[in-house]
């Protein structure tokens, strides 16, 4: 039986629909569907976490490989099913739920697309990062993801990722790959840990937010909010030292040289 004959199945069985309030767009795609497992496996993990497993097009095969499984899951509907099949089902929404999941846990989800961003920044944070995610998202976020400096898709989002975990792209998921079909593209990101000596990710994502507050404008005045936080008046000598121009903007600078500036102007680097 494909993904799409197993959907139209339990969505019989449930008598439900897809709920647009909910972003659910059902994956019917088998070839993207194991692109995804495949990932998932590749970590050699036993504890998965499924972010919104829907109808089941991941969480049945999940079943099948992982007997620690933790389902968390918004819809009612869903969650009375998800239970009913001796599943651990956290019944919230990912974004308010306590998150005590540890680095012997492996993320998956086909995301909904409004909550995709802030999941990923989330997992930034976390003091105990994850042992990996394998995550669907809306193409043009996960350019933002992997996007390089002076590129049309870069910013805080590219620079916060990139500084807490190694990323590689899965697998293309086009709209008739889901039902009901979306009117965008999709795509699977698979994230590993990076070290970084980032010790605060809570503070470098606030100087994150000041850098990139307007793109455009130079980077000394998207800084001087910080006044109080940051020495300021280093600013320049470190621009002198990376020889780079006093009006540069913040989408020129590359996430290891957005990182150096930050420890530069909180005194935590070695000046000569």
């Amino acid at each position: 039986m494909n993904a799409l004959q197993r959907l139209e199945n339990r969505m019989a069985q449930l008598q439900i629909f897809a709920k647009k309030s909910l972003g659910q767009n059902f994956l019917i795609s088998d070839h993207v569907i194991q692109k995804i497992i495949d990932a998932v496996v590749g970590f050699n993990v036993e504890k998965i976490i499924e972010i919104g497993p829907g109808c089941g097009a991941l969480t049945d095969l999940l079943k099948e490989k992982f007997t620690q499984l933790t389902l968390i899951e918004l819809d009612r509907d869903l969650i009375q099913f998800w239970q009913s099949q001796n599943v651990n089902v956290i019944a919230g929404d990912a974004l308010q739920i306590e998150w005590n999941f540890t680095d012997e846990h492996l993320l998956v989800s086909n995301l909904p697309y409004q909550i995709s961003s802030s999941i990923v920044i989330d997992r930034c944070l976390d003091q105990n990062k994850l042992i990996g995610m394998v995550l669907m998202f809306q193409k043009e976020v996960a350019q933002r993801i992997r996007a390089v400096a002076q590129t049309e898709h870069y910013g805080m989002l590219s620079v916060m990722a990139q500084e807490f975990w190694k990323i590689e792209t899965v697998c293309e998921a086009g709209p008739r790959d889901f039902k009901p079909a979306p009117r965008v593209a999709s795509r699977v990101l698979k994230f590993s840990p990076r070290v970084s000596n980032i010790e605060n990710p809570q503070s470098y994502l606030t100087f994150l937010k000041n850098c990139f507050q307007q793109r455009r404008r130079v980077l000394s005045t998207n800084l001087s909010s910080l006044s109080k936080e940051y020495d300021l008046s280093l600013f320049s000598e470190w621009v002198i030292q990376n020889k780079k121009n006093e009006k540069i903007r913040v989408e020129e600078l590359s996430p290891l040289e957005i990182n150096s500036l930050y420890h530069y102007l909180r005194g935590t680097s070695c000046r000569s």
